[in-house]
């Protein structure tokens, strides 16, 4: 079955042919440490994992490189604030990300390249664009790319070449659309940047954001490779200015595939701290939802659509997943003696529509509707008493495989409060009414019925609540 993906280079679907057969080299635009990771972070890395789960499921090796960024405006600005050395303020951040990705059951990299451990590639990088032509050394003391000697400058964005303004240089690291201009690759030192600051053949400075991706990814993943990925927003300029620079240096095609994730809204709003709709992985965990229920909701669109987060999501997707979990606990449970033969078609039929489903262009919701399927469908035989333990296996079998992608099903996990009754549910939804209602009397009568069924509800922020057995 061919893989099939959305270039975004190329504005159409093309199928997958990596440079050397059976692998797949990529590079993930990976976080700025200035601040733990925000859930739209954390969208665009689910949907790499994602990415990285489906060329594996399809036999490829896979070598991933996702960078962190650990020197650029932010991180300098931020540390300075908190009056911390550079590499103290961002190890805790870069420690904080690495605790994320594991509650998000998203599989580790080859290599996280750090950009203040690779300098001195850096350099190298823009001495070779200066050597060609491609670089100058303005008056400022900066060292910037002239997108003018670039002739596909624009490829990935579909810049309008005609209104470009010549001479315009921008030194920040990130810019609108419509101030297109030489961006800088060294940036000379200033007060600002305090004590942070290597030498260069151009003087004290740092590296721009853009050189550092080149040069970082180049190194592990050789001058051409297959595929790069990002948020929609890293389209331009951060990944038009990489091309430019990386294409520049070798004269080679650098990246044949590009993939870029729409953004993660919030009740249908972009998110943003001022509308207190930001969050962090942090604070839902801290308001008692799980990285599996999280996960769930962050996959649940097609990476190039944009993905509407909400807290009914996450109670839709608890109770998604507690409903695989006691389907899972049933099937382990069937002791009726047969060959599955009850069972094949079915299991091979969702295994067809699951594989092709990812193939195109990770097509995650037929995807998901193939695991529906086979659960509604495996249910009937049961209930009918036609399932056997080879086909209950079966049907785990498949389930664990469809879970190398989905990262968040735990087919073999056993959990005792699995299935929580739907009249114990209802009762705490109904306090939960009760409660914003601030009717306390109802609350607290409603608190000991669900008791007095087994359970106990704990309340978090937000008048969000989770039941627990007794």
């Amino acid at each position: 079955m061919k893989l099939k993906f959305y270039n975004t280079l190329s504005r159409s679907l093309e199928d997958f042919e990596p440079i050397v057969p059976g692998t797949a080299r990529m590079y993930t635009c990976g976080p700025t440490v200035y601040n733990f990771a925000h859930i739209g972070n954390f969208r665009a890395y689910t949907f790499e994992d994602i990415l990285r789960r489906t060329l594996e499921y399809f036999g490829y090796k896979v070598t991933q490189v996702m960078n962190l960024t650990d020197v650029d405006d932010k991180t300098i600005r931020d540390s300075k604030a908190a009056n911390l050395p550079l590499d103290t303020f961002t190890r805790k951040y870069k420690n904080a990300f690495f605790d994320d990705i594991k509650t998000l059951k998203i599989e580790s990299a080859e290599v996280y390249p750090a950009a203040t451990g690779h300098i001195p590639e850096m350099i190298d990088l823009i001495n070779k664009l200066m050597e060609k032509g491609f670089a100058y050394k303005a008056s400022d003391g900066c060292v910037y790319f002239s997108i003018s000697k670039f002739e596909k400058y624009g490829q990935l964005a579909r810049i309008d070449r005609d209104n470009q303004r010549d001479g315009v240089r921008i030194s920040n690291d990130e810019y609108a659309k419509d101030a297109v201009g030489d961006f800088a690759l060294w940036k000379a030192w200033d007060a600002d940047d305090g004590d942070v600051a290597w030498d260069s053949p151009w003087g004290k400075g740092r590296p721009g954001w853009h050189i550092e991706c080149s040069a970082m990814s180049m190194k592990y993943l050789g001058d051409s490779f297959d595929i790069h990925t990002g948020g929609v927003d890293n389209m331009f300029p951060h990944h038009e200015d990489e091309i430019a620079q990386s294409e520049a240096v070798t004269g080679k095609k650098w990246v044949n595939y590009w993939l870029h994730c729409e953004h993660l809204m919030v009740g249908n709003t972009k998110m943003s701290k001022s509308l207190g709709n930001f969050y962090t992985l942090r604070d839902l965990l801290d308001k008692g939802w799980s990285g599996r229920e999280i996960r769930w909701v962050l996959i649940g669109a097609h990476y190039r659509k944009k993905l509407n987060f909400t807290f009914e999501a996450l109670k839709l997707a608890r109770e998604t997943l507690g409903k695989f979990d006691e389907f899972f606990k049933r099937l382990r449970t069937v002791k009726n003696d047969g060959d599955g033969a009850s069972a094949a078609q079915i299991v091979a039929d969702a295994e067809t529509a699951f594989a092709s489903a990812m193939a195109d262009d990770l097509n995650i919701s037929m995807a998901l509707a193939a695991l529906f399927d086979l659960m509604r469908n495996i249910n009937r035989l049961a209930d009918e008493n036609k399932l056997d333990r080879t086909g209950a296996e079966a049907a785990l079998a498949a389930f664990r495989k469809f879970d190398t992608v989905i990262g968040c099903l735990e087919v073999d996990t056993v959990r005792e409060d699995a299935a929580i009754p739907a009249e114990v549910t209802a009762l705490a939804e109904a306090r939960a009414i009760a409660r914003k209602e601030k009717n306390w009397a109802e609350s607290d009568r409603l608190r000991d019925e669900i008791a007095k069924l087994g359970y106990a509800v704990k309340d978090a922020p937000g008048n969000v609540w989770q039941l627990h057995k007794l």
